[in-house]
């Protein structure tokens, strides 16, 4: 009886030790190409893993997404701060994902969906045909991506006297670009507005 006793205590310790020890963490889902309504194929997909109290970024494991943008990485259960997505394909928007260890379930997938936009640009030209001293030129930008670390600035912007200038606005493909715009102190004002199609560069202008 003492001999059955200590084997089922042996097997207890056993059992919980395995709980608590071991396991793995599911982590998957879909990425989307929004400009396209697909998945993003052909995109790489990284994971990365920091330790708790550092700033190391260690690499797990990384594969090329396939058609439907599908993707699942199954990694040990470890303690650690959290967990890094990368997300990278030429001339879209990149992604990146953080992922705490408190987020993380060992009972169920960890599901994390993700999307990203083709990338587009607007070329801004201005100038001033016959230009004086006097001359006030002013613009805002009314519709597309702000906030971006490539972004054009959302304030109002103004020039003032001789102005031939050009610049590129990074925006999503297949999206509106458009800006209101003054020459002050005249009845010249409107709105230019252009679709910027994904990979490629759509001109704005205006001439006064």
């Amino acid at each position: 009886m003492e001999r059955l006793t200590s084997t089922l205590l042996c097997l207890i310790l056993a059992l919980l030790s395995c709980e608590k020890g071991t396991g793995f963490f599911v982590i998957k889902g879909t990425i989307t190409d929004q400009t396209f309504s697909k998945g993003h194929e052909g995109a790489s997909i990284q994971l990365y893993k920091v330790p708790i109290g550092t700033a190391d970024e260690i690499f797990v494991e990384s594969f090329i997404l396939p058609t439907d943008g599908k993707f699942e990485f199954k990694v040990p259960r470890e303690r650690m701060e959290r967990y890094i997505l990368r997300i990278e394909k030429a001339l879209y928007f990149p992604i990146e994902k953080e992922i705490y260890y408190s987020e993380l379930s060992i009972e169920n997938d960890n599901i994390i969906d993700l999307s990203t936009s083709a990338q587009a640009w607007a070329k801004i030209h201005f100038k001033n045909l016959n230009p004086a001293p006097t001359d006030h030129f002013r613009y805002i930008k009314q519709e597309g991506l702000a906030a971006c670390e490539s972004c054009c600035p959302i304030t109002t912007q103004d020039f003032f006297g001789a102005l031939d200038t050009t610049f590129y606005c990074i925006n999503n493909g297949n999206s509106t670009y458009s800006i209101l715009y003054w020459v002050m102190n005249t009845p010249n004002n409107g709105l230019k507005s252009v679709n910027t199609s994904a990979f490629d560069t759509t001109l704005i202008e205006v001439l006064y």
